[in-house]
């Protein structure tokens, strides 16, 4: 009987090992999805030039640069974000907002709940610069 359960944990540890080796599947985040999707990402520019453009952040560089008063929020295309850095940081700050701010949240009130939120993310990341090293 132990040649059996030697044999058996012999294969089972092979069997583990070569599990293993294989590459993982590589799994998209929902912005990637968005992303990769032209119509999404129009939705989201088409709902960001509709909430958050015009009123609070530029949409061009040089319309938010510093002397320009009526935009006072962040400039959202360029490399450094001041409120986290990561899609899910920033779906967390349109969401509940920036306390002493005009960045209100604005929770999961967009026509499509989350999935618009996060085809504005994916909008502002088709578009953001990248940094250089």
């Amino acid at each position: 009987m132990k040649p059996v359960v030697a044999l058996t944990l012999a294969l089972l540890t092979l069997t583990a090992c070569s599990e293993n080796n294989k590459e993982a599947p590589v799994v998209l985040s929902q912005v990637q999805i968005f992303m990769a999707d032209p119509a999404a990402v129009r939705r989201g520019q088409a709902i960001f030039e509709g909430s958050c453009a015009n009123f609070c952040h530029a949409i061009h560089a040089q319309s938010a640069s510093p002397e320009t008063v009526e935009f006072d929020a962040q400039y959202l295309f360029d490399c450094e974000w001041k409120h986290g850095e990561t899609d899910q940081d920033i779906f967390d700050v349109v969401t509940v907002g920036i306390a002493e701010t005009r960045m209100v949240g604005f929770g999961s009130n967009f026509p499509q709940g989350d999935d618009d939120l996060w085809k504005i993310i994916a909008y502002l990341r088709s578009n953001q610069q990248t940094c250089s090293e």
